[in-house]
């Protein structure tokens, strides 16, 4: 597992053989820790031959596995890929196990169904009877601590034939074709050193012992090697590469250390090697738009393109010259003038941005969340961990309101660095834990400042003055900072971890448990959702924590819950039947959750055996809710990380549901009287379930494969309140979605995560927290619970004044994560960020951050969307953009001319995304109400640069992919066009994505031998619903290959592909998401313009 912002590891998941869903293939373990462990750790005692309840035993396994093909790049035949894998592998990696039986022997079903009571032995199936628990509710613990991971190593590979990079993408065995991001340049991250200095270091007189910093931030427990890796991509992607050969390609790790990441240029995913930074279209994964705002640029920033004019220093004397800003001309009869070539569009640029937070002791303002950037912590917390929406703080609540901007905090804490970034220290205080203010309880951090000799500090939240702990104490140096500042990371870095001490925990920090539960009701069973969710996990056990404090189990339901005893000393697992729906119990905790090494053979046949076991199943119903609430008793004395597998409306036992949407549909046509009510859960019974779980740290996933209505709306309070997400993959499809599901689950376990955490953001004297909102349970208004937390995970932090702040002065805010790692560490991440305060309505406007001002409107525009009709929801997105730009131009804009619309130049997207908003699938008339539900959810704990792509997605044209293009790295995206159909020729082929889905759009004209080049295929015609994307062997088709696993890495996410053709209805989706263009719903972008200059005019008059 990698650290949460630490380095991670380079391998992503393994791809997966179309032809062969449930083929077990082989898994390399990397990526774990080095637990001193020999191939059968604590191990599973190998089953004497023939006593597998199941039919054959898998024949003896010698050597080293065959390798996997290039990432993403399937055998078109179950024939394994030639090369073996290297046979070597570096110090902390397990000879790779036999995951089961070979793919041609089927293990018989081990139980047909709940037989009639007396048709199988008693000690197969039986009413499990409830335990005596005496567990009470386990107090959240105060504990935490980031990931680790050991280096990983990626197999040699070998391409074949023609390859795949559509479903069942990869199978198990397969690392990842690269880092998520590309290798840090130069080799491994230095260890840091503190801000430049303009005295000169002098010895640091009787300062006591120094703290111990661990530089890998994260470290596994003791014995296991921490490395500075590459993190695993969330899935691989084909290599386009000819097949590596031992002549060309020496082994990654052959002659480099350990500890160090693979040199650039080694991995399929490598920037080219030059010392010039070339983005890979944005590791992180947005469209690199220029900086909206102005930036103050330190270090030699590469070239920006776009015209952008020199930012001023903060604090400028009020003489300053007028604030850039872009201004059209619009008749007063409101005909337009406006060029459409001239109004504010995204622009791209595929330079990265060098970003330092601090530079002569001021903060700089974060280049924008959507571009490519790497950050050099001097002070303040990197912009990937807090963002706020404007850079400098106003001094009134009177100029805040004025502005009509929001003040808001997004907060992502475990947020993935870029691999070129220095790792986050992990620093050790003992057992006296880290230095705190006594009053208000802050952590020591680069803005406390220290007097009278090192012996008191000043709190830089709320002013209060303690005395430094002896063994802290150290003299200060003529500048007034202390002597050994630079040496600890505490005092020269925004964002540091600490090793939690004892009194931060209330119980032993809790194991890594993963319990899965599938739905086998008969829908599930015939859609092919109840194998492609079992073949998912059989393969991402072998992406678990390794370790003995990983535990499993695993449990099925439709209208009874079947629970299964996976301890080494049964011959099979034995299952155990709870038939009560409605008042639930759970078998002996110690018997269905079992350590992983434990209980891996006894899984692998299980999760085989399933799908036939439940064929035949007629039972349409399912009891979602008892179900999960059966889990959670088998959980609740540990907590853990539940995810659950359903495919239709739970209609039996607790929590039941009706389908509502028959109702909604005869609501909409009315005119959406009640609708929005149907975005309400039914009831509270879920919720209060979900509040439990909270309390006893488990974490709901929901995976809902369906194909039809399934009330998102009730189930995801589950998920929303426990910390956990959503997936949702409808109409779900066993041939195209099965590989999503895989990757989807892959990254949900192997990504940077913690559990049982807490977290609570704290504001300098002025500033206080008014709410927060995203994924998690609130039980005291000053913290946020979290049952688990992981990279992805974002939370919005509003801010109110209760104070005037001072103009010249720096206003601070920290947020602090305490958390247990999944090896079971506890840590406290801690990111501090100071900005300063202003009382000059023209700075708020220039220090703006467009992207995360958007995020809030966004956020709160999902939050009131069940609250009240759309159209009122859709009106307040928009009033919010008017005030702001009616603001600006009333009292900053120089110009006089009424009839110009006149924006700020950070800000002047704003109108193109909030036009966009009201035209997402949130806030159409037209949608399911699942779909709506689910965008909802999905947006709630949204990070920031994924924001804007959700509403104005990325559009590439890929049949102008010139000769030139198909040369360059893989890595690169060519730019993207504007949303508007204009841009849409009927000769052409499209890729739009948006963060969830890619769209490939064809042409009714598309020239044949282009059809054939990328689709294999003669005439549109041909293209089938059940889309998978093939790679061929030409430049074109590798091209597009390239492209979208490239994306896939930006985003974390792998995109579902869907073919779109003119004339149906694939055709009429693309279409809707060209937001510029007039739709019979919507305002054109020039029309949108035109309609917000008039409001604003008739606010000036």
């Amino acid at each position: 597992m990698a650290t949460p912002g630490g380095p991670r590891p380079g391998n992503a998941p393994p791809n997966h053989n179309p032809n062969a869903l449930a083929n077990n293939m082989q898994n390399l373990q990397i990526n774990q820790p080095n637990q001193q462990q020999s191939s059968n750790v604590g191990g599973t005692a190998p089953r004497p031959p023939n006593t597998s309840p199941f039919g054959q035993q898998p024949p003896p396994f010698t050597g080293s596995r065959p390798g996997p093909p290039p990432p993403g790049v399937f055998a078109r035949g179950p024939s394994p890929p030639s090369t073996p894998a290297q046979t070597t592998l570096p110090p902390n990696m397990v000879p790779a196990r036999p995951t089961g039986p070979p793919p041609g022997s089927r293990p018989p079903p081990f139980a047909s169904r709940p037989p009639p009571s007396g048709a199988l032995p008693s000690s197969m199936t039986g009413t499990a009877a409830p335990p005596h628990s005496g567990a009470g509710p386990r107090p959240g613990p105060f504990s935490s601590s980031p990931l680790t991971s050991g280096p990983s190593a990626p197999p040699q590979m070998s391409s074949h034939g023609p390859v795949s990079n559509g479903p069942p993408a990869f199978a198990p065995g397969m690392t990842q074709s690269g880092p998520r991001f590309p290798p840090a340049m130069g080799g491994m991250p230095r260890p840091s050193a503190g801000p430049p200095q303009s005295t000169p270091m002098l010895s640091s007189g009787p300062s006591s012992q120094p703290l111990q910093v661990r530089p890998s931030f994260g470290s596994p427990p003791a014995g296991a090697l921490s490395s500075i890796g590459q993190p695993a991509p969330p899935f691989s992607a084909p290599s386009q590469a000819p097949p590596f050969s031992a002549a060309s390609q020496a082994p990654p790790f052959s002659a480099s250390p350990q500890n160090m990441p693979p040199p650039p240029g080694s991995l399929p995913f490598s920037p080219p090697v030059p010392g010039v930074l070339q983005s890979s279209g944005s590791p992180y994964g947005m469209q690199t738009w220029p900086p909206q705002q102005q930036q103050q640029q330190v270090a030699p920033p590469p070239p920006i393109p776009g015209a952008m004019q020199k930012q001023q220093m903060f604090g400028m004397p009020p003489g300053q010259p007028p604030l850039p800003n872009q201004s059209m001309s619009l008749g007063q009869t409101g005909q337009s003038k406006i060029d459409p070539n001239q109004i504010p569009r995204l622009s791209t640029s595929s330079s990265v941005i060098l970003h330092e937070t601090r530079h002569d002791n001021q903060a700089n303002p974060p280049p924008p969340a959507t571009s490519d950037y790497i950050v050099k912590d001097t002070g303040n917390c990197s912009p990937r961990y807090i963002r706020c929406t404007i850079n400098q703080i106003p001094c009134t609540v009177d100029l805040l309101s004025t502005s009509a901007m929001q003040l808001a905090l997004l907060v992502q804490p475990l947020a993935l660095p870029h691999p070129s970034e220095e790792p986050i220290q992990v620093v050790d205080f003992g057992e006296s834990g880290p230095v705190r203010c006594s009053r208000c309880k802050s952590y020591i951090n680069p803005f406390m400042k220290f007097i009278d000799q090192g012996r008191r500090f000043i709190c830089n939240f709320c002013g209060f003055t303690d005395e430094t702990p002896r063994d802290y104490h150290c003299n200060l140096g003529p500048d007034g900072r202390r002597r050994d500042a630079d040496e600890r990371p505490e005092l020269c870095r925004g964002t540091v971890e600490f090793i939690a001490s004892k009194e931060y925990m209330v119980r032993d920090p809790m194991p890594a448990v993963f319990f899965f539960l599938i739905d086998v009701s008969m829908n599930a069973i015939q859609t092919g959702a109840t194998a492609a969710a079992c073949s998912a996990i059989s393969q991402v056990i072998s992406d678990l924590p390794e370790g003995p404090r990983t535990m499993v189990g695993i449990a099925t339901f439709d209208s009874t819950i079947h629970f299964y005893n996976l301890k080494r000393a049964l011959q099979q697992p034995l299952m155990l039947i709870v038939p009560d729906v409605q008042d639930v119990y759970t078998p002996l905790e110690s018997d269905v959750i079992v350590q992983l090494a434990e209980c891996r053979q006894h899984l692998e046949i299980l999760l085989e055996s399933i799908p036939t076991m439940f064929q035949n199943n007629r039972i349409a119903d399912s009891a979602f809710g008892a179900a999960v609430k059966a889990a959670f008793l088998a959980m609740k004395n540990t907590g853990g990380k539940l995810l659950v597998f359903q495919s239709v409306l739970p209609s039996t036992g607790i929590g039941s549901l009706s389908a509502r949407e028959a109702e909604g549909r005869s609501n909409i046509s009315a005119g959406e009287k009640e609708a929005h009510k149907l975005l309400l859960p039914v009831d509270k019974t879920l919720k209060t379930m979900a509040i439990e779980f909270a309390e006893y740290q488990v974490c709901v996933d929901l995976f809902i494969t369906t194909q039809t209505y399934v009330d998102i709306a009730s189930l995801s309070v589950v998920p929303k309140t426990t910390g956990g997400q959503v997936y949702y993959y409808y109409p779900f499809s066993a041939l195209s979605d099965a590989a999503k599901l895989y990757n989807d689950l892959r990254w949900n376990v192997m990504r940077p995560q913690g559990f049982e955490a807490v977290m609570r953001v704290r504001c300098s004297q002025g500033i206080q927290v008014q709410e927060y909102s995203g994924n998690f349970c609130k039980r005291i208004p000053t913290d946020v619970d979290l049952p688990a937390i992981d990279c992805d995970k974002t939370i919005m932090v509003s801010l109110k004044h209760d104070d005037k702040l001072q103009e010249g002065t720096e206003c601070a805010f920290q947020c602090a994560l305490l958390y247990t790692t999944v090896y079971g560490q506890r840590r406290i991440r801690v990111s501090t960020l100071s900005l300063p305060c202003t009382n000059m309505l023209s700075n708020l406007f220039r220090s703006a951050d467009l992207d995360t001002q958007f995020a809030c409107i966004l956020k709160q525009a999902a939050n009131e969307i069940p609250s009240g009709p759309l159209a009122q929801v859709r009106d307040q997105a928009t009033n919010a953009c008017i005030n702001i730009l009616y603001s600006y131009r009333k009292f900053c804009a120089t110009v006089s001319s009424s009839g110009q619309l006149i924006l700020p130049e950070a800000l002047k997207l704003l109108p193109l995304y909030t036009l966009a908003l009201l035209k997402s699938n949130g806030l159409r008339t037209d949608g399911r109400i699942d779909d709506r539900s689910f965008w909802m959810n999905y947006v709630s704990p949204l990070p920031t640069p994924l924001v804007i792509p959700l509403v104005y997605p990325r559009m590439i044209a890929i049949h102008e992919l010139d000769e030139k293009e198909l040369e360059l790295d893989d890595s690169v995206i060519p730019t993207s066009i504007p949303l508007s159909s204009e841009h849409i020729s009927d000769d052409g082929v499209y890729l739009l994505e948006n963060g969830q889905d890619c769209l490939i759009y064809v042409g009714t004209s598309v020239q044949q031998n282009v059809l054939q080049q990328l689709f294999g295929i003669s005439s549109v015609e041909e293209i089938s619903n059940q889309f998978i994307l093939e790679q061929y062997d030409n430049p074109l088709s590798k091209k597009l290959n390239a492209i979208v696993n490239e994306i896939r890495r930006q985003r974390c996410s792998y995109l579902r592909l869907k073919l779109c053709k003119k004339g149906d209805s694939s055709g009429m989706m693309f279409f809707s998401y060209m937001v510029e263009d007039k739709t019979p719903s919507g305002l054109s972008y020039v029309e949108y313009l035109i309609h917000i200059h008039r409001q604003i005019q008739s606010k000036m008059t």
